[in-house]
């Protein structure tokens, strides 16, 4: 839900997610003499609770000397910046924000220009959608905070799973537990098939009656080995297809179709995989569609695959089956791979090529030739990405090093605003708190996520998402699948919520690289710290952005 409000001249842009909510300001240039910064107020309507959203700065005069790691309350410490998000809202609430311009002086702060606006943030189930999120944030203030430096498995009472999991895991044991014997089945294609309580879960499942089919990657050595030895640990066996043909390639999906009466209807799909390190670790999302038509094309698409088809059988009946959405103008559609050629990557470039306002996208294994053309020659007035690292997987030497530079100078242009997944590895900056990771992942630690969101403040935003990384051999390769979804602005603004809040979280970290241990805490300021949020600077184009104003 998204929801506007003007008071003389300050005004406030309010974007409701599920459980974020992002709010971007504006003042007039000439009423910003003397602003000390802005204050949140939050009330929550649905629960009676009310205070002032918090922040990680103070003022040097009014330092109230917390430990390390401390918020402060906005009302004594405002905010000097035109955009903040909440991140500890809820579903399905009714917000009221107010956003308060503050003068005078540290010592002594007053109240100058008063805007409140109420929201209501997204359900869980967004019409015929699910949009389930992890927390993808292990290494994270919030989690020292509450498990300190402990692992999750050392956290008594399963509570930092429960955290990590923020309702994806429950969501999918949910998906799974709707079924009733005789009525229901479930399709399967999974590619790490190993978190051992949902392998218990589908073993009751199937111990209750309901009839499970499960397709697995048995292609490479990892994740073949340990898909084998689970599904024969918990004798899933008889229910299990081993995807072998086309060795070099790997059998990607993580979907589950669920079928009722023998005709399809719902599908759980995303970027997370059945792993520990998929629904805790590393950053994620699932997403359900109730849509007949989609899920009749994944479950013709499942049907394939349990056949084990050669690369040049699938190929054919995915792009039969999923022709690229060309004529789509409102609605979900699925686009499957592996796939003859490069079509529908390039369907996918052109499409954020023609973004507008914004183009916010992720990528797990660095950015394609096809997307840095994108970032570098877009009209885009604002072009966001999150990275897992600065390139994908390679070894030092000359390509490495052009691919570094490259991305380089893709972050120089001032449309462009990266972020790289990191952490804050040591107590000596500034009053932070160290944070370590889980341990649950490997190869990719922070940024597992595949989607893009095109114009996603517009009337007819755009959303691709999948388990498809945005590369060649997710396209030709790999069994993968996306769904394009196109005007459907409540999931737009939960997705855009959940990608500042990542993307937010790992600038600010990666920005920490470049203190020094030892450096003094960056107070507050006292001078006009507003005047470089207007002119042509980058930070200029982003309050606009975000109060929604022509750029």
């Amino acid at each position: 839900m998204r929801a506007t409000k003007t008071t003389k001249g300050l005004k406030v842009n309010v974007i409701a997610g599920t459980y974020v909510v992002v709010l971007g300001f504006n003042l007039p240039k000439q009423k910003c003499k003397n602003l000390q910064g802005f204050s949140i107020l939050r009330k929550d309507e649905t629960e009676g609770e009310c205070y002032y959203l918090k922040g990680t700065k103070t003022f040097e005069v009014t330092d109230p000397g917390f430990p390390a790691g401390s918020q402060y309350s906005t009302k004594k410490h405002p905010i000097q910046g035109f955009q903040w998000a909440d991140y500890s809202a809820k579903p399905d609430h009714t917000y009221t924000y107010t956003v308060t311009a503050l003068k005078g002086t540290p010592s002594n702060l007053k109240k100058y220009i008063q805007t409140s606006v109420t929201i209501k943030t997204e359900s869980t189930t967004v019409g015929k959608h699910n949009v389930l999120f992890n927390r993808g944030l292990a290494a994270s203030q919030e989690y020292t905070r509450r498990f300190g430096d402990l692992s999750p498995d050392k956290v008594p009472n399963n509570k930092a799973y429960e955290w990590l999991s923020r309702g994806i895991y429950e969501g999918l044991e949910d998906f799974v537990n709707s079924c009733k014997p005789g009525k229901h089945a479930l399709r399967i294609s999974a590619y790490e098939f190993n978190y051992k309580p949902f392998l218990q879960l589908l073993r009751e499942t199937i111990k209750r009656g309901v009839d499970v089919k499960i397709v697995f990657d048995a292609r490479k050595k990892n994740p073949r080995v340990n898909n084998i030895k689970n599904i024969k640990a918990f004798k899933l066996t008889q229910n299990s297809i081993p995807r072998a043909n086309g060795k070099s390639y790997i059998s990607h999906n993580k979907f589950i179709v669920k079928l009722e009466k023998g005709k399809p209807i719902s599908v759980w799909t995303g970027g997370m995989n059945f792993s520990k390190g998929g629904i805790f670790g590393q950053s994620n999302v699932a997403h359900i569609f109730r849509y007949k038509q989609l899920a009749k094309d994944y479950f013709d698409y499942w049907t394939a695959l349990s056949q084990d088809p050669s690369s040049k059988e699938i190929k054919k009946l995915v792009e039969e089956l999923t022709p690229l959405p060309t004529t789509l103008k409102k609605g979900s559609r699925g686009v499957f791979s592996p796939r003859k050629n490069l079509d529908a990557l390039n369907y996918y470039k052109e499409t954020a090529m023609n973004a507008k306002h914004g183009l916010l996208m992720t990528f797990a294994f660095g950015i394609n030739d096809l997307f840095k053309e994108v970032y570098e020659k877009s009209s885009a007035d604002f072009r966001f990405a999150l990275l897992e690292k600065m390139t994908r997987g390679m070894k030092k030497g000359p390509k490495k090093t052009a691919e570094v530079k490259a991305i380089k100078k893709l972050r120089y242009n001032k449309k462009n605003l990266f972020a790289i997944g990191s952490l804050i590895k040591t107590n000596e900056i500034d009053g932070w708190v160290k944070e370590k990771l889980t341990g649950l992942n490997h190869y990719v630690n922070y940024v597992h996520n595949k989607f893009m969101l095109v114009d996603p403040l517009t009337s007819n935003p755009i959303v691709i998402t999948g388990s498809a990384n945005f590369s060649n051999a997710s396209t030709i390769r790999n069994d993968e699948n996306m769904v394009v979804i196109k005007g459907d602005k409540a999931v737009a603004d939960i997705y855009f919520g959940e990608f500042f809040r990542l993307y937010a979280h790992h600038a600010f970290r990666e920005s920490l690289k470049w203190r020094k241990q030892g450096d003094k805490p960056k107070y507050l300021k006292t001078d006009d710290w507003w005047a470089s949020h207007f002119g042509k600077s980058q930070k200029s184009n982003k309050r606009k952005y975000f109060a929604s104003m022509e750029l």
